[in-house]
C-alpha cells in the first residue's frame, strides 16, 4: 500500500494495490413511474417526481381514524402491477406463486431482464460461474397477505387464510425469507456462482454491488448479478408524520433544501450485471460504465444514536473508495448522494463529502462548486433496501448519456450546509456532462440506518472499436418469446424503441 503526499508534505491519501476495473454490462429496474431503464432515464431527464398521492377511496381499507388524522400523509412511491407474475414462465404453479413475496417475484424477473439486457444466456455459458448478491426488505406480504392471524387483503379478504392453509412452514419461509432471494434466482436461472443474501438496511443494494465486485476480483465468479428490492404491501398506503423523524410532512423529499423536513418512502427493484473490464472488452460486451473502486464500513459507536449518521464513518468510506479506485477527488464531477432531505442527515453528508474530497487529492483543492450533486430520492422516494441500486443506475445512465439530470425540489440551500466553501453544488436542471482531458467520473453513496456506509466510484465506459454497420441498408432483427402474446408485446416494445432512436 502506497501513501501519497500533497504539495504541503502532508499525507493526502493512501493508495491500495490496484484492483481490476469492473464493467457494468447489463441493467434492469422497476421503479415508481418506470417499468424499465429507458422509462427511468426519460423521467429523470424530464424532472418527473414519481410520487403518488392517494385518494380517500384508495385508502378505504385503512382504519379511518388513521388516514383522517391531520398528520397522515397520503403519499408514496408505488409500482404498477405488483400482483402480476409470469408464474408459468419460471415454472411455478399459481398456488406456489401466491405464497411467494412480490419482492422475490419481481427481483427474479429483473434478474432475467438484466441478463437478457447484457446479452447473456446461462444455458449457452454453462462454463461461467455467475454469482448473485442481493437483499430485500422485511416481507410485509407474509404479515399482511399470508399469515391469517394478522393478515388482510382488501382485494381478496379470504386470501390470507387460503394461502396459509395451502402452504407448509418450509414453503412460507422460502417464499418470504430474505435469505432465499438470491438463491431463488440462482436456482431458476441455473447460476452456479456464489449466491449471497445481503442485509444492511438502506445500504443493502449498494453493499451487494461492492461484494459482487470483491467476488469478481478474487475469481469466485466470472459474472455477477447485484442489486436489491423493496416492496411493501399493502402497497398504496401513506404514513403518519411525526415531527423530528425522517418522514416528510407533505410527501415531498427536498434534499439539501432550506425547507427539507424529511423523505418519503417508495418501492422498487434494480439489478446490474458485472464482469471484469478486460474480459468484457475481450467478449465485445456493451459496457454502460466502469466501477473503479468501492468501500464499505460501519460508524461504530461514534455518533449520537444507533440510527444517526456519522461524519467520521462517511469520510472514511468515501476516502477509502477513492483510494481503492486510485482516483483524485479533483477529477470527480458528480456525486449521487444518499440525500434523504433530513435536517440532521443532509448537513452531515455534505460536511463528510467535503472532508473526504479535501483529503483524497494529490494536490489541494483550490476551487469550490466544481462537482454537481443530486439525490434520486427527490424523484422516486427512499427505496429502503433498494435505495443504493436506484442511485447507482441513475448515475450509470448519466455517464452513458453524457448528461446530468436535475435533482428536484431544491430552491434555497439548507443554511446549515456550507456549500460556498465546498466542492459541491446541487444540480437543478438537465445539463450536458462536459469533460476535458479525463473521462467523466462520479461517486455514489448509500448509508444504512444502523451505520453501514458504502461508496462506489464510477467512470464512463472506455472507447472501444465497434464494427461499422453503416454500409448495410438493412439489418436482421431476431426476436424470441415463449408465447405468441409475449412475442407480440416484444415487437411493440421494439417498435416504440426504434421510433425514439
Amino acid at each position: 500500500m502506497n501513501f501519497i503526499l500533497n504539495n504541503q508534505g502532508n499525507e493526502a491519501f493512501h493508495q491500495p494495490d490496484h484492483q481490476p476495473d469492473i464493467a457494468i454490462v447489463g441493467m434492469s429496474c422497476r421503479f415508481p413511474g418506470a417499468e424499465n431503464i429507458d422509462d427511468f432515464w426519460k423521467n429523470l431527464c424530464n424532472g418527473v417526481e414519481s410520487i403518488s398521492f392517494f385518494s380517500e377511496s384508495e385508502l378505504d381499507f385503512i382504519d379511518p381514524d388513521l388516514w383522517k388524522h391531520p398528520n397522515y400523509v397520503k403519499a408514496g412511491g408505488v409500482l404498477s402491477q405488483i400482483d402480476k407474475f409470469d408464474a408459468d414462465f419460471f415454472g411455478y404453479s399459481a398456488k406456489e406463486a401466491g405464497i411467494i413475496d412480490p419482492q422475490q417475484r419481481i427481483f427474479l424477473e429483473c434478474a432475467w431482464e438484466a441478463l437478457e439486457n447484457a446479452g447473456y444466456n446461462p444455458e449457452n455459458h454453462q462454463q461461467d460461474l455467475v454469482g448473485v448478491y442481493a437483499g430485500s426488505s422485511l416481507s410485509t406480504y407474509l404479515i399482511n397477505n399470508v399469515c391469517p392471524s394478522q393478515g388482510f387483503s382488501p382485494a381478496k379478504p379470504y386470501l390470507s387464510h387460503r394461502l396459509f392453509r395451502a402452504a407448509n412452514d418450509l414453503h412460507l419461509e422460502q417464499g418470504n425469507g430474505a435469505d432465499h432471494l438470491p438463491m431463488r434466482v440462482s436456482y431458476k436461472l441455473g447460476l452456479t456462482g456464489p449466491s449471497v443474501s445481503v442485509q444492511a438496511t438502506c445500504a443493502t443494494s449498494l453493499v451487494s454491488v461492492h461484494l459482487a465486485c470483491q467476488s469478481l476480483y478474487c475469481g469466485e465468479c466470472d459474472v455477477a448479478l447485484a442489486g436489491g428490492v423493496s416492496i411493501f404491501v399493502p402497497h398504496r398506503v401513506g404514513y403518519l408524520y411525526r415531527e423530528g423523524m425522517i418522514l416528510s410532512p407533505d410527501g415531498h423529499c427536498r434534499a439539501f433544501d432550506a425547507d427539507a423536513q424529511g423523505t418519503v418512502f417508495g418501492n422498487g427493484a434494480g439489478v446490474v450485471v458485472l464482469k471484469l473490464l478486460n474480459k468484457a472488452i475481450a467478449d465485445n460486451d456493451r459496457i454502460y460504465a466502469v466501477i473503479k473502486g468501492s468501500a464499505v464500513n460501519n460508524d461504530g459507536t461514534h455518533k449520537m444514536s444507533y440510527t444517526a449518521p456519522s461524519i467520521q464513518g462517511q469520510v472514511a468510506v468515501i476516502s477509502e473508495a477513492l483510494a481503492v479506485a486510485q482516483i483524485d477527488a479533483n477529477t470527480i464531477s458528480y456525486v449521487e448522494t444518499h440525500g434523504t432531505g433530513t435536517a440532521l442527515g443532509d448537513p452531515i453528508e455534505i460536511t463528510a463529502l467535503t472532508q473526504a474530497f479535501h483529503q483524497s487529492t494529490y494536490q489541494p483543492i483550490t476551487k469550490n462548486g466544481f462537482c454537481a450533486i443530486g439525490s434520486v430520492k427527490t424523484n422516486i422516494g427512499h427505496l429502503d433496501d433498494a435505495a443504493g441500486i436506484a442511485g447507482l443506475i441513475k448515475t450509470i445512465l448519466a455517464l452513458k448519456n453524457g448528461a446530468i439530470p436535475p435533482s428536484l425540489n431544491f430552491k434555497r440551500p439548507n443554511p446549515n450546509i456550507d456549500f460556498a466553501n465546498s466542492p459541491f453544488y446541487v444540480n437543478t436542471e438537465l445539463i450536458e456532462w462536459k469533460k476535458n482531458d479525463l473521462p467523466r467520473r462520479a461517486g455514489v453513496s448509500s448509508f444504512g440506518m444502523g451505520g453501514t456506509n458504502c461508496h462506489v466510484v464510477l467512470e464512463e465506459a472506455p472507447q472501444t472499436s465497434e464494427t461499422n454497420f453503416t454500409e448495410r441498408h438493412a439489418h436482421l432483427l431476431t426476436l424470441s418469446a415463449k408465447t405468441e402474446a409475449a412475442l407480440k408485446d416484444l415487437v411493440e416494445k421494439y417498435v416504440d424503441y426504434l421510433e425514439v432512436v
